[in-house]
């Protein structure tokens, strides 16, 4: 009975490692589903976004990189969350407004979830079941960068500039 439960576990376990990226979704700040199964094939970057964070004028640089970017089937997506320090104090739509006025943003953006705690999110619980990528995410504007199987390949942390060469490279190295 007992290798029947640890059988079970391991079974269970392995499946929660085989998701990828493409077996999750969001809906977009207006309320709109965004399938990642839409995304297989590009080269997607995540970043945990906030309204009133000192890095949120990453904003346009994150912009900027979408723009050099999407014609290479390069897809960048805007996870806002209030985990850290209640810097998204916004709902939804305001932050969508919020960052499309302000910094001029047409990189989709979902609804604002949990990345850290007990409320996380799938996908983040996902991430950090990634060998190399399990630590929690320590501040906003955090970047993760997927290939176009859906595997993570590199993560950066907030104050790694969204235009800096590390960052380009390893978007190249992937597209």
């Amino acid at each position: 009975m007992k290798s029947i439960i640890i059988a079970i576990l391991f079974l269970f376990s392995y499946q929660a490692n085989a998701k990828s990226l493409y077996d999750f979704s969001f809906q977009d700040v207006n309320a709109k589903p965004i399938a990642f199964s839409s995304l297989k094939g590009k080269t997607v970057m995540l970043v945990n976004i906030a309204t009133r964070c000192g890095y949120t004028g990453q904003l346009d640089a994150l912009e900027k990189l979408y723009q050099k970017y999407k014609s290479k089937n390069f897809m960048l997506i805007g996870i806002p969350s209030n985990n850290f320090g209640e810097q998204t104090p916004e709902n939804n739509k305001d932050v969508g407004k919020f960052c499309r006025l302000k910094y001029g943003v047409e990189f989709p953006i979902t609804e604002k979830v949990d990345v850290i705690g007990k409320g996380k999110t799938e996908l983040f619980q996902w991430i950090n079941s990634q060998k190399g990528f399990e630590a929690d995410i320590a501040w906003n504007f955090e970047k993760f960068l997927f290939d176009k199987n859906g595997k993570l390949v590199a993560r950066f942390l907030s104050g790694k500039e969204p235009l800096s060469e590390e960052i380009t490279k390893e978007i190249e190295k992937v597209l």
